[in-house]
């Protein structure tokens, strides 16, 4: 995967989240009575489509630090237990990966979203704990 699929994948969770929190704000009771409320869904879609081989793009990039000798890299390989810290980080990646997955297509699936639950979602311990796996993992690899 190239340096770009990481960025475009970091950015949609970022963008999403950005915008759940403005969402929220907004103290809208559905999401068919506003401007904001028509782009809720694309952005809860563009949100759980960045996570599907988030790990893997991840791994790819850290590869990609070890062949080019990146500085500060944390690639697989550098004999300190490092192949080990990264496997282990990525596999709480996709744990958490998974779970603030399933909660988007849970409010995905709903037939109306307010900011309330929107809300709840942006609180969620899974969709915080991804946010910090991506923020630790992207300042890693430089993206």
């Amino acid at each position: 995967m190239s340096p770009d699929d990481l960025k475009r994948r970091i950015d949609a969770i970022e963008e999403g989240y950005e915008f759940f929190l403005a969402y929220a704000a907004q103290g809208l009771t559905d999401d068919s009575a506003s401007k904001a409320g028509e782009q809720i869904r694309p952005y809860l879609r563009g949100f759980e489509e960045a996570l599907d081989g988030l790990p893997e793009a991840f791994r790819a990039r850290l590869l990609e630090g070890e062949a080019t000798g990146a500085a500060g890299s944390a690639a697989p390989g550098d004999g300190d237990g490092a192949a080990e810290a990264v496997t282990a980080a990525l596999e709480v990646l996709q744990r958490d990966a998974d779970a603030a997955g399933a909660l988007v297509r849970l409010v995905a699936a709903q037939p109306t979203v307010s900011s309330q639950l929107i809300d709840n979602l942006n609180a969620s311990i899974h969709v915080r704990a991804l946010l910090t796996d991506v923020f630790v993992l992207g300042e890693l690899v430089g993206v």
